[in-house]
C-alpha cells in the first residue's frame, strides 16, 4: 500500500490582502517509487553486507555448559583450534553484558593462542538466574575451580580477566585462587570513597590485590571509577601490578577498543612468558552488526508506516491527500509545555520518594528493573488521573489499529534484538524472561499513554519539537530517579551506568511512535507500539533476579 503522498514546492507564490500561500504539487508517482525502492534496497543492501562481516572469523568458537556447584554457566570457549596453546583466559563480562558482548576481547586473547573461556553469569544471557552480585562471584569462583579440577585450564598458566562487575571478580577470585595474573578492565568499585557511598558498593572487604594484576579505567568513568582503580595499584606495596590510563574512553567503549586489547596482551604474554604479539582482531565483525542494525532502522519507517497505514481509509478526497491521519484525540485540550514540564517534575520526584518505602512491582524480580518499572508505572498512573478528562477522547480508537501498531512494535523488536543477538549482543529473550513481559508492557503503557497525553494532538507541535519535548520530560523522569539513587539511596545503579544506552533507544522509539501517531492518529496506538519496544527493551538489559 503506497502511503501518504509526498509534495514538491511549485508553482506561482500568490500575494493577497491577508494571505500568502505557496502551491503544492506532489512528487510524480514515479519519483515516490523511485525513492522507496533506493531506500529498501540500501537497508537490504546493508543487513547482507553486515551479516556477512559480522559472521567472519578465524577463530574456533564453541558453547558448553559448566556445572559448577549448580550455577549451569553458559560458556563460550574461544581459541585457533591447536592443541597445544600457550596458556588460559577466563574472561567475566560486567553487570547488564554477557559473554557475547566480550567477543572483541576474548578474540584478543585467542589470537596469542590462549584459550579463553567466557560465561554467561547468572541471570545474564544464556544463564539462568537468580542474579545477585554474591551469586556471581560464587559461580565466576566456582567454574574456575571446576576448569582446574578437570585439567581444562593449567592455574600456573592461567590469567583471569573482566570488565566492571567482571573485573572486580576476576580480582577477588584471584585472591584466592593462585593464577598466574589478572587483568581487570574498568572494575566495578569495592570501597566507598571518591565520592561513592558504601550503599552503591556491588563487593565491599576488598583483598588484597593479587600480584601481576593490570588495572585499566577510561578516561570518562561513572561513578569515581577511575579514581579508584587507580588507588588499587598506588596501593600495592608488590611492585608487580600496573596502573593503565585509557584516554577518550568511556566505561563501554573499552569493550571494543584495540588500545586496551593490546595492553591486554602485552600484559599476558610478560606473565605467562611468552613474546608478545600485539595484534588486536579485526573490527569487521562490530561495523558489520552496526551497518545491518543501519539497515534495519532504514527499513523500520517504512514498514512501521505500511502496517499501521492498513486501517486508515479517507473519507473525502480531502482527508486521502492529507500527508497526516486525522488525530482522533484532536479534541482533547493541548496541555501547555510549562503546565506539562512541571507535571513531570512533582509526579517524578514523589514517585522516587514512595519507592524509597513500597516498591509495587517488586515481584517481578529483576535487579533495577522492577525499580524502573515501577517508576513508570506510578508517574504514569498519577499523570493519568490528574488529565482523566482527556482519556475520554482516546477510545473510539479501533481496535485493529491497536493490533496493527502492536504487530509493527512486536515485529520491530524481534528483528532488532534477533540482529544484535545473532552479531553483537545476546539479546534474544529466554521464556522465564518473556513471562515477565506482560507486567512490564502494562508499568510502559501508563507513562507512555499519559506522556502522548502531555504532547497533544500531532498539529500542537512540528516533529522536532515533539521530539524534543518528549525527550526533555523524559530527562526530568530521569534526573528524578538520579535524585534518588544518590539522595535516596535507591540502588537502582543501572540506570546511570545504562544512560546511554537509554538516551539512543528513547530518541529511536519516540521517532516510531510518533510515525504511529502521524499514521493512525491514535495515542492509544503510539502508546502501545511505544510500550512494547520499552517493555522488550528492558527484559533485554535488566539481570533476572
Amino acid at each position: 500500500m503506497a502511503g501518504p503522498p509526498q509534495w514538491a514546492i511549485g508553482g506561482p507564490l500568490w500575494r493577497g490582502r491577508h494571505e500568502i500561500y505557496i502551491q503544492m504539487t506532489p512528487l510524480p508517482p514515479a519519483a515516490m517509487k523511485w525513492r522507496k525502492g533506493l531506500r529498501a534496497a540500501s537497508g537490504v543492501a546493508l543487513c547482507i553486507a553486515g551479516f556477512a562481516l559480522a559472521w567472519a572469523t578465524p577463530y574456533r568458537e564453541t558453547t558448553v555448559i559448566v556445572g559448577a556447584g549448580g550455577c549451569r554457566l553458559v560458556t563460550d570457549v574461544i581459541d585457533q583450534g591447536h592443541d597445544d596453546t600457550r596458556g588460559y583466559v577466563v574472561l567475566f563480562h560486567g553487570l547488564a553484558a554477557n559473554k557475547k558482548i566480550m567477543s572483541y576481547l576474548a578474540r584478543g586473547f585467542a589470537s596469542q593462542n590462549l584459550r579463553v573461556f567466557v560465561p554467561d553469569l547468572p541471570g545474564h544471557g544464556r544463564t539462568p538466574g537468580p542474579f545477585s552480585f554474591e551469586r556471581a562471584e560464587s559461580c565466576a569462583e566456582t567454574l574456575v575451580r571446576e576448569l582446574i579440577a578437570r585439567r581444562a585450564i593449567d592455574p600456573q598458566r592461567a590469567m583471569l580477566a573482566g570488565h566492571s562487575m567482571g573485573g572486580a571478580i576476576a580480582i577477588r577470585v584471584a585472591a584466592r585462587i593462585g593464577v598466574a595474573g589478572v587483568v581487570a578492565i574498568s572494575p566495578a568499585p569495592q570501597r566507598a570513597a571518591h565520592g561513592v557511598p558504601g550503599d552503591m558498593l556491588p563487593y565491599t572487604n576488598p583483598p588484597p590485590l593479587p600480584p601481576h594484576t593490570l588495572a585499566m579505567s577510561a578516561a570518562w568513568e561513572p561513578l569515581g571509577i577511575r579514581e579508584i582503580t587507580r588507588d588499587l595499584v598506588t596501593e600495592d606495596a608488590g611492585a608487580t601490578s600496573k596502573y593503565l590510563f585509557i584516554p577518550s574512553a568511556t566505561h563501554v567503549s573499552v569493550l571494543f577498543d584495540s588500545r586496551v586489547v593490546r595492553a591486554s596482551q602485552e600484559w599476558t604474554a610478560e606473565t605467562l612468558k611468552f613474546p608478545a604479539e600485539r595484534r588486536a582482531p579485526s573490527s569487521a565483525p562490530l561495523v558489520g552488526s552496526l551497518a545491518g542494525l543501519a539497515g534495519i532502522l532504514l527499513l523500520a519507517g517504512p514498514f512501521v508506516r505500511e502496517t499501521v497505514g492498513m486501517q486508515h481509509q479517507a473519507t473525502t478526497a480531502a482527508q486521502a491527500a492529507a500527508p497526516v491521519a486525522q488525530d482522533l484525540s484532536a479534541a482533547s485540550p493541548a496541555v501547555p509545555v510549562l503546565r506539562a514540564l512541571l507535571e513531570v517534575a512533582a509526579v517524578s520526584f514523589l514517585a522516587v520518594v514512595l519507592l524509597r518505602f513500597w516498591n509495587p512491582l517488586s515481584f517481578v524480580r529483576l535487579f533495577n528493573g522492577a525499580y524502573f518499572a515501577s517508576f513508570g508505572l506510578i508517574v504514569g498512573l498519577a499523570l493519568l488521573l490528574i488529565h482523566h478528562k482527556s482519556l475520554r477522547t482516546l477510545w473510539p480508537t479501533q481496535i485493529k489499529i491497536l493490533l496493527l501498531a502492536a504487530l509493527a512494535g512486536l515485529v520491530l523488536h524481534l528483528l532488532v534484538t534477533g540482529w544484535l543477538d545473532a552479531t553483537l549482543t545476546e539479546s534474544w529473550l529466554s521464556w522465564a524472561r518473556w513471562v515477565r513481559f506482560p507486567v512490564l508492557f502494562v508499568a510502559a503503557l501508563a507513562y507512555l499513554l499519559a506522556e502522548e497525553i502531555l504532547l497533544g494532538p500531532v498539529k500542537t507541535h512540528g516533529g522536532l519539537a515533539r521530539l524534543g519535548l518528549a525527550l526533555t520530560l523524559r530527562l526530568i523522569a530521569f534526573l528524578a530517579l538520579v535524585f534518588g539513587i544518590f539522595v535516596l539511596h535507591s540502588g537502582a545503579i543501572l540506570v546511570i551506568l545504562l544512560a546511554v544506552y537509554l538516551a539512543l533507544f528513547f530518541i529511536f522509539q519516540r521517532l516510531g511512535m510518533n510515525l504511529v501517531r502521524r499514521q493512525t492518529g491514535s495515542a492509544i496506538a503510539a502508546a502501545v507500539f511505544g510500550a512494547i519496544l520499552l517493555a522488550g527493551f528492558c527484559l533485554v538489559i535488566f539481570p533476572v533476579t
